[in-house]
């Protein structure tokens, strides 16, 4: 790195102190006023301190803007006042300008950069947590996304990973139903790993070797020697934000497409290849006008045992039958231990809530009647028995496949579509087995040069 380029970057040391600094402020009183409500019988207003902590939280450029935002959809993970707030942020942090661009450009591709390219856009068509993505277009004349990564961020995913550790070490000071230890660990893993442009090179390759038959579905390809450490370039994929497309329509037929769509996008890799993308956030994908989906972003990325993915299979099939010890057998397989009825009885409410949609053979809106207020009750109440059994320590696989399947069903239910969600789902899992997907799955993690974690 130049003198110049020194002088510009953050040093880690310096970074990692300012964000303490900035996000302490916030998370130190929010320590004070849960305690003093706890103990002392002060009057909290969650409400409005949550406002605060998301406002805290959302200037920042980083992982912990990003851990909000999937904790806020994982229930219980978070009190409900922080939750709410938290979910209201989304990938539109403001860019950096262009100097920095510049300085990360000639880092990642040297000197004589802007040649490789035919044009280079100054402005940021997205930004995100971890970074910005500009348009540009290659020397063939093909439309480019550059996704380039923000300075020091692993400065600040270490900052934030601890900022996030004292949040979780309050909230089990007056709660203690969810053991969040699996949580933090499956979390701090999955943000070091989303640093990591090479992998996420190699993830996006994955994508598109298990959904090459999906008509219905289009990952961008990287461009090798436009690429670094920091900066991955793709094809440019033509597309409208979720919210963009339903002003554009109101075509139930549309709506369904684009569901059945997305579904496949999420679960065929799922169940035949064990890997999940862990980040249904809005700003990760775009529809086309025919209902593809554009799958945009590919670093938060699970790799899932095969016994796992048969475990959800199972613990289906266990509530479908009433079959206590086929469940029993199922969330084991997961890692829940000391297995009692009662504890069964409680996680059970919780899993007919998400399994309810696929276990009625009928086309159905994925929430019918209530929606989300129900969803909220059956939360409440799961919170409420775990807290009276002592509590429970999650699996650290959960928190992507609860982030998975609770950030679908709200795509799902902004679509209002009407699908036979049962059909889709037996379609998907029949002749499932355990050694095909394990087959499947070697086969392409080998191909890309992953491999389990």
């Amino acid at each position: 790195m130049s003198d110049e380029d020194f002088g510009r970057e953050e040093s880690r040391f310096g970074g990692r102190i300012r964000r303490y600094a900035k996000v302490g402020t916030s998370v130190g009183g929010l320590a004070a006023q849960v305690v003093g409500s706890r103990y002392l019988g002060l009057n909290l207003d969650r409400g409005q301190h949550s406002n605060e902590l998301k406002q805290a939280l959302g200037g920042l450029k980083g992982p912990l803007m990003k851990a909000a935002q999937i904790l806020a959809t994982i229930p219980d993970a978070l009190p409900p006042e922080y939750a709410e707030e938290l979910r209201q942020l989304q990938s539109n942090a403001p860019a950096m300008g262009w100097p920095f661009v510049k300085r990360r450009m000639r880092a990642e591709l040297g000197p004589g950069w802007q040649k490789k390219f035919k044009s280079f856009g100054h402005e940021a068509a997205a930004a995100a947590s971890l970074g910005q993505v500009h348009e540009a277009f290659g020397l063939d004349g093909q439309r480019l996304a550059c996704k380039l990564q923000y300075p020091d961020m692993q400065s600040a995913v270490e900052a934030d990973l601890q900022q996030l550790k004292i949040l979780f070490g309050i909230y089990r000071r007056y709660d203690r139903a969810i053991d969040p230890s699996n949580i933090f660990a499956e979390l701090s893993d999955r943000l070091r790993e989303e640093l990591d442009y090479h992998r996420e090179a190699r993830q996006m390759e994955l994508y598109r070797i298990m959904l090459a038959e999906e008509d219905g579905v289009e990952v961008p390809e990287t461009i090798g020697d436009l690429s670094g450490e920091r900066l991955l370039t793709m094809n440019w994929l033509e597309g409208a934000p979720l919210m963009d497309f339903l002003a554009k329509t109101d075509d139930v037929e549309q709506r369904n497409q684009v569901a059945m769509n997305m579904f496949r996008a999420w679960y065929v890799p799922f169940y035949y290849y064990g890997v999940i993308h862990g980040d249904p956030h809005l700003g990760n994908y775009t529809l086309r006008d025919d209902g593809t989906v554009n799958l945009l972003d590919f670093g938060c990325i699970r790799v899932f045992n095969p016994p796992f993915v048969k475990g959800v299979i199972d613990l289906y099939y266990a509530l479908e039958r009433d079959d206590e010890a086929l469940a029993v057998h199922a969330y084991e397989s997961w890692g829940f231990t000391k297995m009692t009825k009662e504890l069964l009885d409680a996680l059970n409410i919780w899993a007919k809530f998400l399994y309810a949609p696929l276990l009625e053979d009928k086309p159905q809106q994925i929430m019918e009647g209530e929606g989300g207020m129900y969803g909220a009750r059956v939360a409440n109440k799961v919170h409420a028995e775990l807290k009276r059994l002592g509590g429970v320590k999650p699996p650290r696989e959960f928190v992507l496949m609860d982030r998975a399947a609770v950030g679908l069903g709200s795509v799902f239910i902004h679509l209002k579509a009407e699908i036979n969600w049962h059909r889709l789902f037996h379609d998907m899992i029949e002749g499932f087995d355990v050694a095909d997907l394990e087959r499947r799955q070697t086969e392409s993690l080998k191909a890309v040069g992953l491999s389990l974690p």
